[in-house]
Order: structure tokens, then sequence, then C-alpha cells
């Protein structure tokens, strides 16, 4: 009797188990700050017209954190995910003009029910920090990668080994395109690990593409059909005031211009140095060609040798920028001079200096080459008119 009273419990108990909250994927376009040029994602649970749905936001940071900006600058910085009013965040997306995509996925009671429980487990204070990084383990990796597990691998499915003819490095020039000093301190930045071609699964840490991957795929139901992901596609909000770029900005032609008349300025200088302005004006500009190439060397190190910034490792427009031109000051400065008498040391430095940046070139053959062509027409011909200049001077005697 005790028996059959348990078997009639628990089919009740089941019965009276509430349903879960449906889930969506909210994209958010980019935004007017470059912080914003990415766009962002997130995941709601809940009626979007309920004043209780919660968004579950992965992008949130605090300036006030310890170390905040030491941690910045060696990549080892902590984000968290936290819930808040959809409502709430809704209208601080409408005062930035910034569009907003919600797509109503389509799972089961029991996929629904298991992403909320992690979504609910991710935001306790001992689980909410996580170690951020910009390609692999951001805001919309990490919605990416909760969505394909509670989804049986659908997103997986849809978008590992899929060609994309992308890298990191286009992706990330590409967005940040509208402020483009920050897009050509970017591509200057990035090392050859950017320039590994993506599959669609890689090139989803960019929420726009997530967002188009869920509506690609595809759920597999227990009984072995499918349907898709994505129930239903809305605008909520919709606004082109930023619109997204579809390419990174082409340096290479006016980085080759600049490279070709500022080798050509030197060169006039140099042939002219008769003249004390043209003699004064062609040592500022070694000396200064001299000063930059050795702090953004030293820049570049030190991302290598000290940080996590891994898309920055062994970059080689260390070839380019080669901290070995501090070791041309004194050459430069005795450029002022119409006795210049350059020392013997001097002229071995500007050799490996000249004959580094000039390896750069065929470097650009090898698999896997950064692709740093613009650099290398912006900086190589400078190197050589600089150590032209400096060859053709007598050597100081002993």
């Amino acid at each position: 009797m005790a028996l059959l009273m348990l078997l009639c419990v628990r089919p009740a108990l089941a019965a009276d188990e509430p349903v879960a909250p449906p889930v969506s994927l909210v994209t958010f376009g980019p935004g007017q700050t470059y912080w914003e040029r990415f766009g962002h994602d997130a995941l709601l649970v809940g009626d979007p017209a309920n004043p209780d749905a919660l968004l579950y936001n992965y992008g949130l940071f605090d300036f006030r954190q310890k170390n905040f900006f030491l941690n910045f600058a060696r990549g080892k910085m902590m984000y968290r995910v936290a819930p808040e009013p959809f409502y709430y965040a809704l209208r601080g997306y409408a005062a930035e003009r910034r569009w907003v995509y919600l797509q109503r996925l389509d799972l089961d009671d029991a996929q629904r029910r298991e992403l909320v429980d992690f979504l609910a487990w991710n935001v306790r204070p001992e689980n909410a920090q996580y170690h951020y990084d910009y390609f692999i383990s951001n805001c919309t990796t990490r919605v990416r990668d909760a969505l394909d597990k509670a989804s049986g691998g659908a997103l997986s499915r849809a978008a590992k080994g899929v060609p994309t003819g992308r890298t990191y490095r286009f992706e990330a020039t590409r967005l940040i395109a509208p402020d483009w000093p920050l897009s050509l301190a970017m591509d200057l930045g990035m090392g050859p690990s950017a320039d590994k071609p993506l599959d669609l699964w890689a090139q989803a840490f960019v929420p726009m593409v997530l967002k188009d991957v869920a509506a690609k795929a595809s759920v597999t139901a227990a009984d072995g059909s499918s349907h898709p992901l994505v129930e239903s596609g809305t605008w909520v909000l919709q606004s082109d005031a930023w619109p997204e770029p579809t390419h990174p900005p082409r340096w290479l032609l006016p980085l080759l211009a600049f490279g070709l008349v500022f080798a050509a300025v030197l060169w006039a200088l140099d042939r002219a140095r008769d003249h004390r302005a043209a003699r004064w004006s062609f040592a500022i500009l070694a000396l200064g060609s001299s000063l930059v190439a050795t702090v953004l060397g030293l820049v570049l190190v030190a991302s290598w040798a000290l940080t996590d910034h891994w898309a920055m490792w062994a970059n080689r427009n260390l070839l380019l920028l080669d901290p070995l031109a501090l070791l041309m000051i004194p050459a430069w400065c005795g450029a002022f001079r119409a006795a210049w008498r350059p020392r013997a040391w001097q002229r071995v430095v500007t050799i490996v200096v000249a004959a580094a940046a000039t390896l750069s070139v065929p470097l650009l053959l090898l698999p896997g080459a950064q692709q740093n062509l613009p650099w290398i027409a912006a900086l190589l011909p400078a190197h050589l008119v600089l150590a032209y200049a400096l060859l053709r001077q007598p050597l100081r005697p002993r």
C-alpha cells in the first residue's frame, strides 16, 4: 500500500513543478564609445513584456577593482556576470541609440530548466567572476557556450569547422574602424596569432555573428527530429545611428604613401646637409624616428614578455620597431654637426637595424605569416634611407 501511494505521489509532484520560463538571446548593436563598437549580447530569462524578466549580462567590470588598470595592461582582467531587469537595460540602450534584437529560443522545458539553473548558479558571488579575454573568453563566448550546452550542441554543430575567411585581426579592426586611430594601433599591436583563419564558431566572439549562427542552428529532439533553435526574432529597438562596418580600414596605400614621402624627405635633407636648416631637420627627424621605434618596440616586447595578451605575442613589427634603435641616438645627435663622423659601432648597429627591418619582407612568404605588409610599407623605406645616410659618412678616426 505504501509503495502504491508513493507511485501516485511522484507523478503529482512532477505535474506541480512549474514550467521553466522562456529564454531568449538578446543582441545589442554597436554604440558610439569605443568599447561599445563591438556590440554586446546577453541571455533573457522570462517574457520580455514582464517587468520581472531578467537579463543575464556577462559584460560587467568595475573600475574600482583592486589594481584595475594594472590588470588591464597585463591582460588579467576580471569580468563578472549579473542579472538586471530587462526594462532597465533597455532604457540604457535606447538612450545610446543602439539597436536591440531578441531571438526567442525554441528549447524544451528540460533544456530551458538546465540553462536557467546554470545561470542562477553562475551569478552566485563565488562563481560570478571570470578571466576575460577579448577573443576567446568574452561576454559573447560565455553566452555562446552556455547556450550550446543547454541546446545539446546546436551552435557548435552549426558553426564548428565552417570556414569564414576572417581572422581576429580582420574582425577587431573592422569593428573599431570608426575610431581609426584605435584601429591603426590595434593593427600595429597584434601579432601572427591574430591572423589565424577562424571558423564560424571562433568568429562568434562577435555578438552580431552569434546572432546569425543562432538563426541558422537546429535543435535535435529526443525522437531524433530537428527544428530551428530560434522560434522567432523580434526587433525591440531599431537604429542605424552607429552602422557596423563591413571591412577594416585599408591601410596599405596610405601607409605606403607615408613611408615613401617620409623616406624621400629624409633623403633630400641628407643630400642637402651642407645647409644648416636641412642638416638640423634631418637630425631631428632621425632622432624622432629612433625614439618612436624604441618606445613602441619596448611596448611590443613588454606585451610579449610580461602580459597575457597572447594576440600581441611574437609581433613581427618588432623587426621594424627595433628597441636597438635607442643605440642610434648618439649618431643622430652627431648629425647636427657639419663634420659628422659616426663611430664604427654605430655603423654596425645601423646595418643590424636595417637588416632586421628588411627581414620582415621574406617572412611574409612563410606559412602563417603575420599580415603586416602595410607596416613594412610605412617603416622600411625610412630604415633604408637612414642607414644609407649614416653609411655614406666617413668614420670618426680612432
